[in-house]
């Protein structure tokens, strides 16, 4: 007889986890900007009303009372439960009790970190002197202003540091402070996890709700006091030796290997990083769950083998995560893994599954006690929504597939499971930051996943021997190459796919409605399914109609009509061409890379260039003017500031052999081409402070078609603030302004006035994608958003046009 299992056990038990997902978003955008005495006062009231809540939830009826009318006969109390209590109180007691200890424990991080003059010198820009320890992996990225001709771009490493006293202003105070610095030269890309540190900084103000007190910019060098010491000194020198040991292998393999198993992504090809992220398989080039849990797995798999007693094994099981965690690091998103990692296994014991969810939501709010700060965090919100789609949907998803699966593919159903249910839940996190959801994800996911654990097993072998024999695991290294290099085939393949992902909307409503969308295919699934075996002609017919809907049809039209301006595709820099009528434009900057802009220009049918307008001469700007300079072009003008000047004289060569007149252009002049004018606002002088190029670039709006845009090339607050004081001298030269080219590709050195002062809602940003200077900033979307601004990305969409139809301002993307 087929047994068939209670109702009870397939209910999903939630009273831990809804007052957690009520919590969470209250700690992320309030908790974490507020003033703490206010957030202190919110969490006090809260545990009361959760434990007045609580008391009325569990007091018994009074028909419940002994010697009551009604009540139960002598003897049934030990049928009837101890107290029948109040469902609805009760689950508004968890929900207070869990606010007011999140929130709690919020205000007092917030009130220990700022306790100490960190945050009064960082508002006055003090420069003081930090003795700190190094409270994450320093982070190398390029430098803020492009390479010269010939010359590397200068190297920046972001290291964050936990500060234990400063020195500024005459007096000495012990403290306990995140910092943030941004140094450069290879002093601080030396610096190991742990360091004890004491350095000269320029401190600055954190944006609102950072994890972090200040941000700062070195005055001298770094004087390493002391190193970490103890087992993380020995932890540092497995990392070394297993750098050594995978030296030898294939560049995709030497920077996955170390990435799967320790979370060092130092060698990792920047292609092959870029592929990764588009391909939905960034995940793994760090230290995730999945890893943790086919490490824990592997313990588990060798206790077995070996013949460890089964109570044995839990504490074998924790030594060994103890010792991956101090191998990879205990940073904040280690012990999230490791957290993450402990609870999927649980979700893949048969005996403790229904134990998952609220096991989830205990893991969730002890994290968050422990950093209120990750509530802010993306990875640690796509941790727990993916261990969450895991355990709720992996394993049913699984059966239904497997039964539709012949005989001997059976055993796949939950392989194929898991990475579409990660896929469902991720999505709607993932569009804010991808602004497209991957079609091509889930395929990627599925192709890589039977290389991740050999990958990861055979990689902590590999650094475990390397201890002991460093030639040795090389050798062994290559069995950990192998399917390493297959994972980085995927994704590179994945990333080549056409029509690999598909243009969403990064806004906070477009996420909301993927989710709602995905809830409603989710939700509906079986039934379709079932009416699709019936009635195929039908289905078949919404195939063919949303594939006619959603399948992109601009590059077939482009440039769409009534073309003003368009923002090219050209990478990490500005690219942008005016229509002037006839097959003549006016060039703005012409991006890294001749190919790309050779390619916009055609693709728009230029036939010739009445302007060119160089902001000034960083490579970004500049690299592909010969491109344009293989039309028919009469003028070029471009900053009087020559900065760099490899660049600058590179530029006039071209110009020179090309026989095109160059000139400059300055603060109050004004340009006529054909139909195009524009008001030059800047510069009207050199600024040393900040980047010396970018602070010389020109800032002018141009009007054409009725549409006036504020161009601002690579201002930062220096330039920003001239600009602002132009335009007050003569409102009326400043006008109505449509349409802003964001400065910078929407970096935080910015000046948020300058948003202020433009009146329409549309913004550009050129941007290149998967770049590693973290453009557009957050903080600087965060502001456009404030301010209602509808913003378009080269990154996201390709090519954006800006079209005057009927009245109306608009954007296309390509």
């Amino acid at each position: 007889m087929r047994r068939v299992r209670p109702r009870s056990a397939l209910r999903l038990d939630l009273r831990l986890l809804v007052p957690v997902v009520i919590a969470w978003p209250v700690v992320a955008f309030w908790g974490l900007v507020a003033p703490v005495w206010l957030v202190t006062t919110a969490a006090v009231v809260a545990l009361a009303l959760g434990v007045l809540t609580g008391v009325a939830g569990t007091t018994r009826r009074p028909s419940e009372q002994p010697g009551a009318r009604g009540a139960l006969p002598r003897g049934a109390e030990t049928r009837a439960p101890r107290t029948a209590g109040r469902p609805g109180l009760r689950a508004v007691a968890a929900a207070a009790a869990v606010l007011g200890l999140l929130l709690g424990a919020a205000a007092g991080h917030r009130a220990v970190r700022t306790a100490g003059p960190v945050e009064a010198l960082a508002s006055d820009r003090a420069v003081v002197t930090l003795d700190a320890v190094v409270a994450a992996e320093p982070r190398a990225v390029r430098g803020s202003g492009p390479a010269g001709a010939g010359r590397p771009a200068p190297a920046v490493t972001v290291v964050r540091l936990e500060v234990s006293q400063v020195t500024g202003r005459g007096r000495t105070t012990s403290v306990s402070a995140p910092v943030l610095v941004i140094g450069r030269g290879p002093a601080w890309t030396a610096m190991r996890w742990h360091d004890h540190v004491r350095l000269v900084v320029r401190l600055g103000p954190a944006e609102p709700g950072d994890d972090v007190v200040a941000v700062a910019t070195p005055k001298g060098p770094v004087q390493v006091v002391a190193g970490a010491g103890g087992v993380f000194e020995a932890a540092d020198t497995v990392r070394d030796r297993f750098r050594s040991a995978t030296t030898a292998l294939w560049p995709d393999a030497r920077g996955l290997v170390p990435a799967l198993v320790v979370g060092d992504t130092s060698q990792t090809p920047l292609d092959l990083t870029a592929a990764m992220l588009d391909t939905g398989l960034s995940h793994l080039s760090a230290v995730s769950g999945s890893n943790v849990t086919f490490v824990l797995a592997a313990v588990l798999w060798l206790c077995g083998l070996v013949g460890v007693r089964r109570r044995w094994r839990p504490p074998v099981a924790a030594l060994g995560l103890l010792g991956f965690v101090v191998l990879a690091r205990p940073e904040p998103s280690v012990v999230r893994a490791a957290v993450m990692g402990l609870v999927g296994l649980l979700a893949l014991s048969t005996s403790r599954r229904r134990a998952g969810v609220p096991a989830l939501a205990g893991a969730i709010a002890v994290m968050l006690v422990w950093d209120p700060w990750l509530a802010r965090s993306y990875g640690f919100a796509l941790s727990s929504v993916a261990t969450l789609g895991l355990l709720v949907l992996a394993q049913p998803w699984g059966r239904t597939i497997a039964r539709r699966l012949p005989g001997r593919l059976k055993p796949l159903g939950p392989v194929l499971a898991i990475p579409v249910a990660a896929q469902a839940v991720c999505a709607p996190l993932v569009v804010p930051l991808q602004g497209s959801v991957s079609v091509v994800a889930v395929l990627a996911n599925l192709l890589a996943a039977p290389f991740v654990a050999p990958t990861t097993v055979v990689g902590v072998v590999v650094a475990l021997v390397s201890v002991l024999w460093v030639t040795g695991a090389g050798w062994l290294a290559w069995a950990a190459a192998v399917p390493a290099q297959a994972i980085a085939a995927v994704a590179r393949w994945s990333a080549d796919l056409p029509f690999g992902s598909i243009g969403w909307g990064d806004s906070a409503g477009a996420a909301v409605l993927l989710a709602l969308l995905t809830a409603g295919v989710v939700a509906t699934a079986p039934w379709a399914w079932h009416r699709t075996r019936h009635r195929p002609t039908v289905a078949l017919a919404v195939v063919v109609l949303t594939a006619g809907v959603g399948l992109p049809t601009a590059p077939i039209a482009w440039p769409p009509p009534g073309w003003a301006v368009i923002a090219c595709d050209v990478g990490q820099g500005d690219g942008l061409v005016v229509d002037n009528g006839g097959g003549h434009v006016v060039v703005i900057d012409s991006g890294p890379d001749p190919a790309a802009m050779r390619s916009c220009l055609d693709r728009l049918g230029a036939r010739a260039v009445d302007l060119v307008v160089l902001t000034h001469y960083h490579a970004d700007h500049v690299g592909g003017l010969a491109a344009v300079l293989e039309l028919p072009v009469a003028e070029i003008r471009a900053s009087p500031v020559l900065d760099p000047p490899a660049e600058a004289t590179r530029v006039a060569r071209l110009a020179a052999a090309a026989k095109v007149p160059m000139g400059e252009l300055r603060a109050g002049q004004q340009l006529t081409v054909g139909a195009v004018t524009a008001d030059v606002w800047w510069p009207a002088r050199r600024i040393d402070a900040g980047s010396v190029p970018n602070n010389g670039s020109v800032v002018l709006t141009m009007h054409v078609r009725g549409i006036s845009i504020l161009l601002a090339g690579d201002i930062e607050r220096e330039a920003a603030a001239q600009v602002l004081k132009e335009a007050e001298r003569d409102p009326r030269l400043w006008g109505h302004i449509d349409v802003l080219k964001v400065a910078h590709h929407g970096s935080s050195n910015r000046d948020d006035r300058l948003l202020d002062r433009v009146d329409g809602r549309l913004a550009l940003i050129s941007v290149g994608e998967g770049n590693d200077y973290g453009h557009p900033a957050p903080a600087t979307l965060d502001a456009l958003q404030q301010r209602g601004f509808e913003v378009h990305r080269t990154d996201l969409e390709g090519d954006v046009a800006v079209v005057a139809e009927g009245g109306e301002v608009r954007a296309v993307g390509r």
